[in-house]
């Protein structure tokens, strides 16, 4: 069998086919092009998804279905995403809307909670009996695997982890409310925080990192500037790690999974962002006497758990 994963982000639609042994043999990707409105960004995930059939080979009548994983909350009873405020949408049929174009059976799931099902079936998280995926992207997602079933809530909006409060009144989140994980955590308050230590340096090497230019600032400007000796790209990371290890200690205080897997493109800088990261947590964490206490891994799976998680929805419900 053969099935179709959809990774739809405020920044790319990425489609993948998925085999019965977990394995992407092909994948397509598109920018988003969100502020458009949602047809033309349905259009386009058909179009995504089929070219990813095309380019793996696979006749589109040997997909079994198809499954997306989307920002926002998703209503599964309904097929509909009631609201997604990275992209603007709401109340949004996208069930509906992508079984027209597919012709195939299409299920949905929150994108952070497709993507801890595909660490949980064959990443990081394999086997375990409670794990919990936090993303660090465009803004900061979290899904929660409890005993083989994905955890959505009553109204599956449950695991909204980037929305969790670290900082009173702080930054202005795009869900609306202030001091969000998601405003300092993500690649996107990643960016911001570097900015404003760029601001109060006007001698740091990260303003030839970018070419004198803030625009360019990118997620990678900080720790490029750290591991160069940089002391205002030094405070930069330091800093959001230390807003980051805030949000992962309160979600390993509230669910205490056996697993915690942090991915993202963040996490392509390996022990310098995690080593200090589990050192906080470590420290702060209220089962810190336990004699066990959660493993914080870098997910295994990179881009492609939320095309796998999303691909294998159907074996979910």
């Amino acid at each position: 069998m053969y099935y179709i994963g959809i990774d739809l982000g405020g920044t790319n639609i990425a489609a993948g086919v998925v085999d019965d042994q977990y394995q992407m043999l092909a994948k397509h990707s598109v920018k988003t092009g969100s502020s458009r409105g949602a047809a033309p960004v349905i259009d386009d995930m058909a179009e995504t998804a089929r070219e990813a059939a095309r380019q793996a080979g696979i006749d589109w009548e040997q997909i079994e279905w198809v499954g997306v994983g989307t920002p926002g909350t998703c209503n599964k009873a309904t097929g509909v995403v009631e609201y997604a405020n990275n992209l603007d949408w709401y109340d949004v049929p996208l069930v509906k809307l992508l079984e027209e174009r597919l012709g195939k059976k299409v299920y949905i799931e929150n994108d952070a909670n497709a993507a801890a099902y595909g660490e949980y079936l064959a990443g990081a998280a394999k086997g375990a009996d409670i794990s919990v995926m936090v993303t660090l992207g465009t803004g900061v997602g979290g899904g929660v695997i409890i005993n083989n079933r994905i955890y959505t809530g009553f109204n599956f909006a449950g695991a909204e982890i980037g929305h969790e409060v670290i900082m009173m009144d702080g930054r202005e989140c795009t869900c609306g409310r202030k001091g969000c994980l998601e405003a300092y955590a993500s690649a996107t308050g990643l960016i911001r925080t570097t900015r404003e230590h760029m601001e109060r340096d006007k001698g740091s090497a990260m303003w030839e990192l970018c070419g004198g230019d803030l625009s360019k600032v990118s997620g990678r400007t900080a720790f490029q500037a750290m591991r160069a000796g940089d002391a205002a790209g030094t405070a930069a990371v330091e800093e959001y790690i230390r807003h980051l290890a805030c949000g992962i200690t309160n979600i390993i205080n509230t669910f205490q999974p056996d697993i915690l897997c942090v991915g993202g493109g963040i996490c392509h800088e390996g022990d310098y962002l995690m080593k200090p990261l589990k050192e906080i947590v470590s420290r702060e964490v209220y089962s810190r006497n336990s004699p066990r206490n959660t493993e914080i891994v870098a997910a295994k799976l990179e881009n492609a758990a939320g095309i796998i998680g999303a691909a294998l929805l159907g074996k979910a419900d």
